[in-house]
Order: C-alpha cells, then sequence, then structure tokens
C-alpha cells in the first residue's frame, strides 16, 4: 500500500557511487499522497505517540520532511490494517513507545 501511495523511500545512485539523498519514491498515486499530508500534520500535533517518533527521527538526524514522509507512510499502514481486520482504531498500536 505505502508503494501504491508512493512512499517509499527510494535511494539515488549511479554504479558504485551514490550521488543523492534517499527521497520518497513519488512513483505512486499522487492524489493518496496529497491526501495523506494534512492528516499525518494533525496526527503530529495530537497524537502523543506520533510526536515521540518525530523526537526520536530528530534525534537521529532526519530532516522534518523525511520524518514527514515516515510518518505519512506509519499512518497508510495503519489505515490499510484497520481496513483488513474490520476492527476499530487503537492509538496505542499506531506507533508502539520503542
Amino acid at each position: 500500500m505505502a508503494a501504491f501511495a508512493g512512499l517509499t523511500p527510494q535511494e539515488r545512485k549511479s554504479g558504485t557511487l551514490v550521488n543523492g539523498k534517499t527521497c520518497l519514491c513519488k512513483i505512486g498515486n499522487r492524489r493518496l499522497r496529497k491526501a495523506l499530508y494534512f492528516p499525518a500534520l494533525v496526527l503530529l500535533q495530537r497524537c502523543l505517540q506520533a510526536q515521540a517518533f518525530r523526537e526520536r527521527l530528530l534525534a537521529v538526524g532526519k530532516c522534518k520532511m523525511k520524518m514527514l514522509g515516515a510518518l505519512m507512510r506509519k499512518l497508510i499502514r495503519v489505515i490499510y490494517g484497520v481496513l483488513k481486520s474490520r476492527k476499530p482504531f487503537d492509538p496505542d498500536k499506531l506507533l508502539p513507545a520503542t
């Protein structure tokens, strides 16, 4: 599902040298990626687990947009899991506190 939305990381390399930074693939569905952007921002404001995830990624040295892309990917995985299992959303399962 994340690949369909274009939220998987893509490494830019040529031959044996890595020439660029890792970025989102963006081959997937542009509308789905746009639809996940603002919910991910709201999730950062409202969810304590998402805030902890943000702090963990920023502490490792990721930039803010990479962190937001990772959160969008987690969000689409949660959406897929809720639809597939047909169980209500549990915020504690969104981002385990590890």
